[in-house]
């Protein structure tokens, strides 16, 4: 699966101001950045990530996959102190 079609298909069902997906053969990590995370749990927001792409999972076409998920303050801070 492409990395640009992961982030196309975020985009277009979550309301993100940034979303990145890499590869390293066949697993897939996402960032994604948005406010619709405020106040969510981690769960809640793992399922907000995994809903968009569960056709994807279940067609085996994504196999594994890591989240991490950001309101945009916490995006600001996880970029100044660790990247």
């Amino acid at each position: 699966m492409d990395c640009k079609v992961i982030e196309q298909i975020l985009s277009e069902a979550l309301e993100l101001t940034e979303v990145h997906a890499t590869a390293d053969g066949s697993h897939f990590k996402v960032v994604a950045v948005g406010e619709c995370f405020d106040g969510m749990s981690r769960v809640k927001q793992q399922q907000a990530i995994y809903g968009p792409l569960a056709d994807n999972i279940a067609s085996g076409e994504l196999h594994a996959l890591t989240i991490k998920t950001f309101t945009p303050t916490q995006w600001k801070r996880e970029k100044l102190f660790n990247m």
